[in-house]
């Protein structure tokens, strides 16, 4: 049919033309991509969507739309290149859905829930688990959190943002679950300190609100990340929405109630050794080379020590290290370790409280003995508590910066909500307290509070692959025993 006679063709006959020509296999792939797309529309929970099943129908069937107008094009080199940028969008936006809906990899970069996982561990992400969360900055590149590389700019758009939404998972947050989310604390931004463990408030507290708002060239700028842009940690949940959590001597209690170590939970202990712990040695403990440190102790010292560490008197080396019970008991055994003593109990009453959650509250708390007399409330949807001063030191981020009540204050022995004069306050979302397991060496929820369930990502699967960074790749650098292993053995 020559261009002359399509042209004078109605749209009804070029349609029915245009759909006559298209072959099975065509049909097959919308119908999968189709249906797809429409389960997909249904689990969000929102039928508007459901228009683009016309935009997924023209660049499938009709093709009325010329999405692939090059590949008539006389030039080979326009053919060649945008063949490349149809495959790399194509695989971006579905990188983009998988990302967004199912799962991604994940990098633990610290060692806060070591021996669990370690510090180098490429986990895969569940977000299903939970239900994943519609993305609140839709617009951002797949494969980056929020800084393009080489270019140092962020890799996402302000605006258009979503309110929060989760969609239907497959269960709730459960006591002892390791959880990846965003750093609540995260929210406002020191740039130069942002991927370190200073973040801002900690900054704010040592150094001062004014010196770190204007001392740019030490701090950088100061910067606000929308929730999903924030930086991601890893922890394990130990406090569940309405629970009370208190801890005792290291030990968890939940509305009063000890709760068991986790099997690979470690603390940090000050070790007497009758011989250096060497490279080998430490690596086959599993820990991570920059957390050893070695002591350097005159006799003034070493008589200290021998008063609370048996055996320190006759020891060569000494250490500040973490350790978990199973190590200890393989030092002993080896005839290595002479003694040790946990740092915290070193520690004068009060030496951690003013770095502690919240504010305020904690002065005379610490690591391991923490939540006072009473212990802590933890926020659940729906609760309603009584605006005191002591409450509102407790839960006055999570009504300001969590849920927006930015106009939100306490003066003259009297909160204020939105301006407004209140008694009491009822919590619009669940939170979650969240702590890691090498105890001693984890910046979680002691420091800066609890998590909102709008900040949660989801839940590792399992170890992808594993680095020791400590150790060449030729020299032990991949951890082989660590391939598809469970990230959380203790569920």
């Amino acid at each position: 049919m020559t261009q002359t006679s399509q042209n004078k063709l109605s749209f009804k006959d070029d349609f029915m033309r245009r759909l006559s020509e298209v072959k099975a296999t065509r049909w097959v792939r919308f119908g999968i991509v189709a249906m797809l797309f429409i389960a997909w529309t249904i689990w969000l929970g929102s039928w508007w969507p459901a228009i683009f099943v016309f935009l997924l129908f023209d660049i499938y069937i009709t093709g009325y739309i010329p999405f692939t107008w090059w590949k008539k094009s006389k030039n080979k080199a326009v053919r060649s290149i945008m063949s490349w940028v149809d495959a790399i969008v194509y695989a971006l936006v579905i990188v983009y859905f998988v990302f967004a809906f199912v799962g991604q990899n994940y990098q633990i970069p610290s060692s806060s829930l070591e021996k669990t996982l370690l510090t180098g561990d490429y986990l895969w992400v569940n977000k299903m688990t939970y239900g994943p969360r519609v993305p609140m900055t839709p617009v951002h590149f797949p494969l980056v959190h929020n800084r393009l590389p080489i270019i140092n700019t962020d890799s996402y758009l302000d605006k258009p943002s979503v309110g929060y939404k989760r969609l239907k998972g497959l269960r709730n947050i459960e006591s002892g679950d390791i959880v990846v989310f965003n750093f609540p604390a995260g929210d406002t931004v020191a740039s130069k300190f942002e991927d370190t463990p200073e973040y801002y408030d900690l900054l704010v507290k040592t150094y001062g609100r004014d010196r770190v708002k204007n001392d740019k060239n030490t701090f950088g700028e100061i910067i606000y990340r929308p929730v999903d842009r924030r930086q991601n940690f890893v922890k394990r949940a130990v406090g569940l929405p309405g629970e009370t959590i208190r801890i005792v001597n290291d030990t968890i209690h939940i509305d009063g109630k000890p709760v068991a170590f986790p099997e690979n939970v470690q603390f940090n202990y000050i070790a007497a050794m009758n011989g250096p712990l060497t490279d080998d040695i430490i690596k086959r403990l599993g820990i991570t080379a920059s957390d050893v440190e070695t002591m350097s102790l005159n006799e003034f010292d070493r008589a200290n020590l021998s008063t609370w560490i048996p055996g320190a008197k006759d020891a060569s080396h000494f250490y500040a290290l973490p350790l978990t019970a199973k190590m200890i008991s393989e030092l002993t055994d080896a005839g290595m370790l002479k003694g040790c003593i946990k740092t915290n109990t070193l520690l004068p009453p009060g030496a951690q409280g003013g770095f502690l959650f919240p504010d305020g509250l904690a002065e005379s708390w610490s690591l391991s003995n923490y939540g006072g007399d009473t212990g802590i409330v933890i926020p659940a949807k729906g609760m309603t508590i009584k605006l005191d001063r002591d409450n509102w030191l407790t839960y006055q981020r999570a009504i300001r910066n969590y849920e927006g009540h930015t106009d939100s204050y306490y003066r003259d022995g009297r909160v204020y909500i939105d301006g407004k004069p209140a008694d009491t306050y009822t919590f619009a979302m669940n939170y979650y307290f969240m702590m890691g397991d090498n105890r001693d060496f984890s910046q979680d929820s002691r420091f800066w509070g609890f998590v909102p369930e709008d900040h949660v990502v989801g839940t590792p699967m399992f170890v992808i692959i594993s680095f020791d960074r400590d150790r060449s790749l030729l020299d032990g650098g991949i951890r082989w025993n660590r391939i598809f292993r469970d990230a959380n053995p203790d569920k």
